[in-house]
């Protein structure tokens, strides 16, 4: 059997990065010099799963990615729908909502309202660094790492929220003009599966870009 094991000193030099990476971020938050990425290439800063839902999700050192299913080991992973709610009104409905995606951006602008959080306390599977999720609309296809992933439908958050921070949830919902806007993560299903680690790259492919490859 193929050993998928990170070595753990390549863990560890991650997991400072990761923690240098979001002190420089909450550094340049403070000094008002905090600039938002919009790129189509990025790397995934962080991944995480848990079995029971709710907020948040453990961060781990890799994620396996099923096709048209979820993360495996993951409460939301299966084929038909798995968000409670959803599932009282109608059990058959089709999973649309495998995996969710943030990206530090998020996680900055929540900080320039005081609100520090890690990854995971979106309860999100995917952390992303370098692309902004929000700018991505229903259809685009991602590459991450060996997985392509295809976004969903853009997250509408609940109360849920609250329990990282009692601000929370008010903070990711902005309304301008008459119009809401949802800042907290988008969702998506599962095209081609494969084992995803943080430093993998992020890719948005465009639509002249083969998605799956053989």
């Amino acid at each position: 059997m193929l050993d998928l094991t990170i070595p753990a000193s390549m863990m560890r030099q991650w997991r400072i990065y990761q923690k240098v990476a979001l002190g420089k971020l909450y550094t340049s938050i403070k000094k008002g010099i905090f600039v938002s990425t919009h790129s189509s290439q990025g790397i995934v800063f962080a991944v995480s799963r848990k079995v029971e839902p709710g907020v948040p999700k453990l961060v781990v050192d890799a994620i396996q990615l099923v096709t048209d299913w979820g993360v495996e080991g993951d409460y939301h992973a299966g084929r038909l729908v798995r968000h409670r709610y959803l599932a009282r009104k109608d059990p058959t409905r089709p999973n649309i909502r495998q995996v969710l995606l943030v990206d530090t951006g998020i996680y900055a602008e929540l900080a320039q309202k005081d609100i520090r959080l890690d990854p995971g306390m979106f309860a999100e599977n995917i952390t992303l660094e370098g692309i902004s999720v929000m700018d991505l609309a229903v259809g685009t296809r991602l590459r991450l790492g060996e997985a392509v992933v295809e976004i969903s439908e853009i997250r509408h958050p609940c109360h849920q929220l609250n329990e990282m921070d009692k601000r929370l949830l008010k903070a990711v919902i902005e309304k301008e003009q008459g119009q809401t806007r949802f800042k907290a993560g988008v969702f998506a299903r599962i095209l081609q599966g494969g084992w995803l680690r943080p430093g993998d790259r992020a890719i948005v492919l465009s639509p002249s870009e083969p998605a799956i490859f053989a």
